[in-house]
């Protein structure tokens, strides 16, 4: 059955129209809506049109869908979320046909055929078009990485057919032999097999398990080269995802250059390391069977595995103090006569389930104080107790904990928590202030770096200082933002969902003898009809929520509250997209209305060789 497909007489009629509106050329066809039929009649391919999305198209590829009649196996016409996830898997082909519609005169020299002939006479594109590529589980492919998306994960291309392929680990410009693992929805997963060419702005990766760490994806990347990345991953997202092409694609543009970190190692101030029973070993190594304590590790979880751990030694990103502490626990606590074992995910036996290490630094002197928090199944102080012997000795550590955690699941946070050695929180300071880090709190892991971001932030609010204005701090985590701006308003109101949380936040208002700021527990996916009602309409509201982003309750109590400017702060672009998309267009099938204009995007890289990107955007209202 080639031809034309709609669900409906009137959708047919549409899609019709709006190729005469993106085409002038067919208004000199006497029946365009026949002659582009028989064209893609002739091509051997359907035309289907979805039902109307929430979202308008901005372009005739997201209008309809060009799929081959082998297509797919059931058709229903009623559409539905499975059949558009089907729909765009085949965009570029639609693309490739307005092109080839929009452009006559592209044509080769001595073809004097026009659109009209080429819409009665099909011949020549139906020889030229090809249809879909489906790649097959566990094929070989050759491929040629375009791009980074969200997470580090490369972009490729297959080159016949423009299907579009994701590898992890591939990097820009990289040229490489890929292979078939999984296929979702429109578009396909592969895994490296060999590398062909090295990608462009190439290095060594400085660590010795940067190849199989699952953490710093981009280290033989230059640093240059992965800012550039981050920065291109956020604009798409934008111009794509929250609809800003104009305001970004225009002279003067809101999104601006990613702020760069200087200091590119050893800059976090948090690890969490695994105990695990079976050790992840590279291909190379896998035949060489290991038994006992031997098959011991401590170490980061292996990518795509729960249950095996890749042994670390060393860490370039935490503080060389937490390596010290580090080393110190990897040469004793495999030894057998102190009767130290893994938690076993599988068999849920065994004591050491993590190893925490945080590093702040005491007030006044910025001298490095390191705590170290060692998270078991059950509390043995007795077990610990060489280890804690060995590592207190080194003179930076100044605090250790055991958290107990006695469920089956992989979280670092105990039901019990214990002080082993020395207080049980270290300082850190920001923004001139002081902050009590417990074992369980959370803390921006980039301290030099929040330093830059906390700035942007107060710039973004543009608090007038005069003590007149009220702040709302949404997903407030332990009040640090909300702490560093009560400075210049007359009232801070902050919610977390975390009771620990809340709970050092008023603790550090009162470290540092700040009266103005209330933080509050609850659970900002939850809110009811009277939320709002506990505190005066804030002038500025600083949204920082986690990588789900905001929920649809919490964006329409925004719209209806319509507080002049809001600054929201994003650890995910592509959510931070959707929220912003919600915030200035609305939500056109819930009956929301946008009221507000994006002023400004600020990338800010926070963790140099992650794939992680930090925004901070500028909302005012309409």
């Amino acid at each position: 059955m080639n031809g034309l497909f709609f669900p409906s007489k009137r959708r047919r009629f549409l899609f019709a129209s709006r190729l005469k509106r993106e085409l002038p050329e067919l208004s000199s066809i006497p029946k365009p809506r026949t002659a582009i039929a028989n064209l893609l009649s002739v091509s051997g391919l359907r035309i289907l049109l979805p039902k109307r999305r929430r979202r308008p198209a901005c372009s005739l590829a997201m209008a309809a869908t060009i799929v081959p009649t082998h297509g797919f196996r059931q058709l229903s016409v009623g559409g539905g979320p499975l059949l558009l996830r089907r729909f765009r898997k085949h965009q570029r082909n639609l693309c490739s046909l307005v092109a080839s519609l929009s452009y006559p005169q592209e044509q080769p020299e001595g073809s004097s055929k026009t659109l009209a002939e080429l819409s009665i006479n099909g011949d020549d594109i139906a020889k030229s078009s090809s249809s879909s590529y489906f790649p097959k589980r566990g094929e070989t492919l050759e491929l040629v990485c375009e791009s980074l998306a969200f997470k580090g994960v490369g972009v490729c291309k297959v080159e016949e057919t423009g299907f579009v392929v994701m590898c992890d680990r591939a990097l820009p410009g990289e040229r490489f032999i890929g292979r078939v693992t999984r296929k979702k929805g429109s578009y396909a997963q592969v895994t490296k097999v060999e590398t062909i060419s090295s990608h462009w702005d190439c290095v060594e990766a400085p660590c010795e398990y940067a190849a199989y760490c699952g953490g710093c994806k981009t280290q033989n990347l230059t640093y240059e080269a992965q800012l550039r990345a981050k920065e291109l991953q956020v604009r798409d997202l934008m111009i794509h995802v929250g609809r800003f092409s104009d305001e970004i694609s225009g002279s003067s543009s809101i999104m601006k250059s990613i702020v760069p970190c200087d200091i590119q190692f050893h800059y976090r101030n948090k690890m969490e390391f695994s105990f695990g029973a079976w050790k992840w070993l590279p291909k190379e190594l896998l035949g060489q069977k290991q038994e006992g304590s031997d098959n011991y590790a401590l170490g980061l979880h292996a990518p795509g595995f729960f249950d095996k751990v890749l042994h670390v030694e060393k860490c370039l990103l935490q503080s060389e103090p937490a390596n010290l502490v580090l080393a110190a626990i990897q040469d004793c606590w495999r030894d057998p006569q102190l009767a130290l074992s893994p938690y076993d995910v599988h068999s849920h036996k065994g004591f050491l389930k993590h190893l925490m290490l945080r590093t702040g630094r005491t007030a006044g002197t910025d001298s490095l104080e390191l705590m170290v928090n060692f998270v078991t199944s059950s509390y043995k102080p007795d077990l610990l107790k060489p280890l804690v012997e060995k590592i207190s000795a080194i003179p930076e550590v100044v605090s250790i904990m055991n958290n107990v955690n006695t469920s089956v699941g992989n979280t670092s946070v105990g039901e019990m928590e214990y002080t082993l050695h020395g207080r049980s929180t270290i300082t850190e300071t920001l923004r001139g202030l002081t902050f009590q880090i417990s074992a369980n709190s959370f803390f921006q892991t980039n301290t030099s770096q929040a330093e830059v971001l906390y700035k942007l932030i107060e710039d973004c609010a543009g608090l007038r200082g005069d003590g007149s204005e009220i702040v709302l701090d949404l997903f407030c985590g332990t009040g640090t933002i909300g702490l560093t701006l009560a400075r210049r308003a007359k009232h801070v109101y902050g919610y977390e969902v975390v009771p620990q949380a809340v709970s050092d936040a008023n603790r550090n208002a009162k470290l540092n003898k700040i009266s103005n700021a209330t933080f509050v527990q609850g659970d900002l996916n939850k809110i009811s009809e009277n939320f709002g009602s506990d505190f005066p309409k804030p002038d500025i509201v600083i949204s920082d929520p986690n990588r789900p982003g905001m929920h649809l309750k919490l964006i329409k109590f925004l719209l209806k509250l319509k507080a002049p400017r809001i600054v929201y702060v994003s650890c995910n672009p592509s959510t931070c997209a959707r929220d912003l998309d919600y915030l200035c267009h609305g939500v056109e099938e819930k009956n929301i209305e946008g009221c507000y204009r994006l002023r400004s995007i600020q990338p800010v890289d926070m963790f140099p060789h992650t794939p992680h990107i930090e925004c901070v955007c500028l909302l005012e209202l309409v």
